[in-house]
């Protein structure tokens, strides 16, 4: 909520405990996660923060956040895509039939699987936003298509192996640039065996990043007569995401270092967060999500946006359909089965709305994780596909039924 309709002495009036209350919706979802991998760590016997267990988390999910980053902006502009998880396997079938079967080079192939799952996106994106036929009908169609797609591009057969330079999409690990001897000398200081200290060093920069750019933007604010958070909840704030994030990353040093997805991911969270909060065109998207007959009126050139959210929503789909595969080593007829309903619970778990216009980068990446320590903890614990299955859509069901509690409220 914005404090500055009522005045700079908001914050001065409410406690955390209020301001909590009334911002549930934004920061509720981080306790959640937190509490989830609390209990997992526990009745695991710690095998969920083992490095090797994070390192996996991170692998397992880098497809459904790399996803769920094109979903949130197509949910918020008042759309869906069912079609993702489809798209995804088939950009992995193309894939493995260039370099296996056609043997071109992976660089070829790359960016010619971007280019295919961008023309998927915008075949699909010309039909909801020109000719205003619903989303849901159209990408229905568009997993079904690409779905049969798959089963003929690989004539129902897995597809594989593939080249060292392709698996290093999903697999790869940034080397540690510093020599052993410092290396050493950490891991001795750390009493570990051995320790990654670029991994190290990353998390304690990014710490460090977000810290100052919370604090700065908190002074900005300030200076602006803007009221925000609570000092005491602000710093504890920023402090559980610092300290969360150094514990992440010395988890990973410990093991074999900086996974190379973690760094696509990284990025690409950075890029999307600043587009969709700080460009024009961001808070467009959010405008024609939010009511599209007044964004058109303002001015806004709405089919256009709706068609560059699919396009969007394409290259992402096949730059995780590209992961997915270098990550399985092959291509399968049944990558990407069902995956698009784990995508759209992250991003409705992460605080989007069904009806548009609200959603946050940031959050779509915490539901993704969520969605993930859930599936691995109940993995860990033994717990049965049927059982997560139903779990999941609880949820899921939970978070839904918060956003229309919320909006009742609000209303």
């Amino acid at each position: 909520m914005d404090f500055a309709e009522h005045g700079a002495e908001a914050p001065e009036k409410q406690g955390i405990g209020e301001y909590l209350v009334r911002h549930l919706r934004e920061y509720g979802l981080l306790f959640a996660l937190i509490a989830i991998m609390a209990f997992f760590q526990i009745v695991t016997d710690g095998t969920l923060l083992k490095p090797v267990n994070v390192t996996n988390l991170l692998l397992q999910n880098s497809y459904i956040v790399i996803m769920a980053l094109g979903m949130l902006i197509v949910i918020v502009s008042g759309n869906i895509d069912l079609s993702v998880g489809s798209v995804m396997g088939f950009v992995g079938a193309l894939a493995a039939v260039m370099i296996v079967e056609w043997e071109m080079s992976t660089a070829v192939t790359m960016v010619t699987c971007l280019v295919a799952g961008g023309l998927i996106g915008a075949a699909q994106g010309y039909w909801i936003a020109y000719w205003k036929i619903p989303s849901f009908i159209v990408t229905l169609a568009g997993m079904l298509v690409f779905r049969g797609a798959s089963l003929w591009l690989l004539e129902g057969q897995s597809l594989g192996p593939f080249p060292r330079e392709f698996q290093m999409l999903a697999n790869g690990f940034v080397p540690d640039i510093f020599p052993q001897g410092v290396s050493q000398a950490v891991a001795d200081l750390l009493g570990q065996k051995r320790v990654n200290v670029l991994a190290l060093c990353t998390g304690l920069v990014a710490a460090g990043l977000i810290v100052w750019m919370e604090l700065k933007a908190r002074a900005q604010n300030k200076a602006y007569g803007m009221a925000g958070e609570p000092q005491a909840f602000f710093l504890a704030r920023i402090g559980i995401v610092a300290i969360a994030l150094i514990f992440i990353l010395f988890k990973l040093s410990t093991f074999r270092g900086l996974p190379n997805v973690l760094i696509t991911m990284g990025v690409l969270t950075i890029i999307y967060a600043f587009f969709t909060g700080r460009t024009v065109t961001g808070r467009r998207i959010y405008a024609l999500g939010g009511n599209e007959k007044a964004a058109k009126l303002s001015g806004i050139k709405t089919e256009r946006l709706t068609f560059l959210a699919f396009v969007n929503m394409g290259v992402l789909a096949g730059i995780a359909g590209m992961v997915f595969a270098a990550r399985l080593n092959s291509a399968t007829p049944k990558a990407g089965f069902a995956l698009e309903l784990d995508v759209i619970a992250a991003v409705f778990i992460g605080g989007a709305s069904m009806s548009g216009g609200v959603g946050k980068i940031v959050g779509a990446v915490v539901g993704a994780f969520l969605m993930g320590v859930l599936n691995n903890g109940m993995s860990i614990m033994g717990i049965g596909i049927d059982y997560q299955q139903v779990i999941k859509g609880l949820v899921l069901l939970a978070a839904v039924i918060f956003d229309v509690y919320n909006k009742s409220k609000q209303g």
